[in-house]
């Protein structure tokens, strides 16, 4: 790959972008590295001169779920690609990016002349305070055609993730949660034991047991209202301890949500970064924040846990989740505690701390950044909620995320496209197709299952998806891949080897702009 054409600094915030001898900044090229010499540094970004066919069709990532927003597009300059890009036309498929668990937060802008890489090198909401410390910001590859677009995704990903250790082989990731149709309301331990055992019931005997996951609002304070998170609600779930075990009995594997860095009180270990919650977010780069992340950590596992899913943490650090980002990231004008790291180190360390505090738990990340992310957690949300009371959002949010991403699947983490609800208030026969796919597919499937839901009709389809996910999915050596992806946000037409299946994801009015 060769070197760029131009490097451009911008060591404040509110300063434009110069030149480096204009910012004070000393720029060199060695053996394919680009070494910034500056004293504080806010951006950097990095231009290629290439021309792109005036046909070429782009796609990016995102900066953590994504938002039904994954698509290929024609060229439009101002858009910003997280992470990775791949330009697809009539002379074939190419692409950039940068390998994951990278120092800063990058994101690519394409046109016809070329495309630039920034580099997001800031704490908080102001410049990196480095102090004479060497920083790898990110690690640069170049994708070449490996046959189709879907096979260049395949290969780029894989490129993105060869300095991760290698993946055991996962098991299967299967269970019951009950977020889709509880939503943290009106449920207790005698509604999470059901739960428990009607994943059981129609895993019907397989021999890779599923977990049956506690989501938020099993804690004192109600939804969304944080830790501590050393306790049940009281006369709700009064025993945590009990409540694992019980789980376990009944023959599924215990799994508990929360949100780690979120608190109830106002804490003097707060974030002063913008919140909905001001003073309640915590700064994740104090030291004593993460020993309590550790400790939560260690009473989940003491209480028999043996998955968890941490969330929120993307939103709690910047105030926004992934669209309202952009390529701000965040207000201006806040810092860290710790102003030496930039945000993208900060939030490394946090996501270690987890996976080390964790141990062999299977971690679930959720709101959380995939590209640093990437073997740090088992298991990665990908995309936003599906709905137990809107088909529209699993629709859009759902079959969008694993047409797109599912090459991210078992390289940097298990795809989890998120739960299929059972719900008397969504169309049973489009969710049933939702599952459908989910199975085949191989990824995580968790199910939101009403009992005011379950009949004759959807146990058949549930007892069938859950044992075929159970399984490993469907999938022939080539993997399941959406035909029509090129042209549809929410591909109808998938293969795996000689199959092609088609889904029909409208509902009778086609899909829904109110919705």
């Amino acid at each position: 790959m060769r070197e760029p054409s131009a490097v451009f600094v911008q060591v404040d915030p509110s300063r434009e972008l110069v030149v480096p001898a204009r910012a004070g900044a000393e720029i060199s090229w060695n053996d394919g590295t680009v070494e910034v010499t500056a004293e504080r540094i806010s951006r950097v970004a990095l231009r290629w001169s290439e021309k792109l066919p005036s046909d070429a069709l782009i796609l990016g990532d995102a900066w953590e779920r994504s938002y039904g927003d994954l698509q290929w597009r024609h060229q439009q300059p101002e858009r910003l690609l997280p992470w990775y890009f791949l330009a697809h036309s009539g002379a074939g498929t190419f692409g950039m990016g940068v390998d994951v668990q990278p120092n800063a937060f990058c994101a690519w802008t394409v046109d016809g002349d070329g495309f630039t890489l920034w580099l997001d090198l800031r704490n908080g909401g102001g410049p990196a305070l480095l102090d004479g410390r060497t920083l790898t910001a990110a690690v640069v590859r170049r994708f070449e055609d490996a046959g189709t677009p879907w096979q260049t995704l395949h290969a780029a990903v894989a490129s993105m993730s060869t300095r991760l250790p290698a993946r055991p082989e996962p098991a299967p990731v299967v269970g019951a949660n009950n977020w889709y149709y509880a939503y943290g309301e009106n449920f207790d331990e005698k509604a999470v034991l059901k739960d428990a055992s009607t994943i059981v019931e129609l895993a019907d005997g397989h021999p890779v047991k599923p977990f049956s996951v506690v989501d938020d609002g099993w804690y004192p304070g109600g939804i969304a209202s944080g830790g501590p998170w050393d306790r049940g609600t009281p006369g709700v779930f009064d025993d945590m301890a009990g409540t694992a075990a019980a789980i376990k009995e009944i023959g599924a594997r215990p799994g508990l949500w929360f949100r780690p860095l979120l608190v109830r009180e106002p804490s003097t270990l707060a974030s002063k970064g913008p919140h909905d919650k001001p003073g309640r977010a915590l700064d994740p780069s104090y030291p004593e924040v993460l020993d309590g992340v550790r400790a939560d950590l260690q009473r989940f596992k003491d209480w028999g846990f043996e998955l968890v899913k941490h969330d929120f943490s993307t939103y709690d650090v910047f105030g926004a989740f992934g669209p309202a980002m952009g390529a701000r990231l965040t207000r201006d004008g806040w810092q860290f505690h710790d102003p030496s790291r930039t945000t993208a180190e900060i939030i490394l360390a946090f996501y270690r701390e987890i996976r080390a505090a964790a141990d062999d738990v299977v971690l679930i990340g959720c709101n959380t950044v995939g590209h640093l992310a990437a073997g740090l957690v088992d298991v990665q949300r990908t995309g936003d909620d599906t709905s137990g009371r809107d088909w529209e959002r699993t629709r859009k949010m759902g079959v969008n995320t694993l047409a797109f991403r599912l090459p991210q699947h078992n390289r940097l983490f298990t795809v989890d496209a998120d739960c299929i609800p059972c719900t008397p208030q969504t169309p049973w026969e489009l969710n049933e197709r939702f599952l459908d796919l989910v199975a085949r597919s191989g990824t995580a499937l968790f199910l939101s299952i009403d009992p005011a839901a379950r009949t004759e009709r959807t146990d058949r389809a549930l007892r069938d998806g859950i044992r075929l996910a159970l399984d490993g999915g469907a999938v022939s050596d080539s993997g399941i891949e959406p035909a029509d992806w090129l042209v549809n946000t929410t591909p109808n037409v998938w293969r795996t080897g000689d199959d092609t299946i088609r889904y029909d994801w409208s509902q009778p009015w086609g899909a829904d702009p109110i919705g």
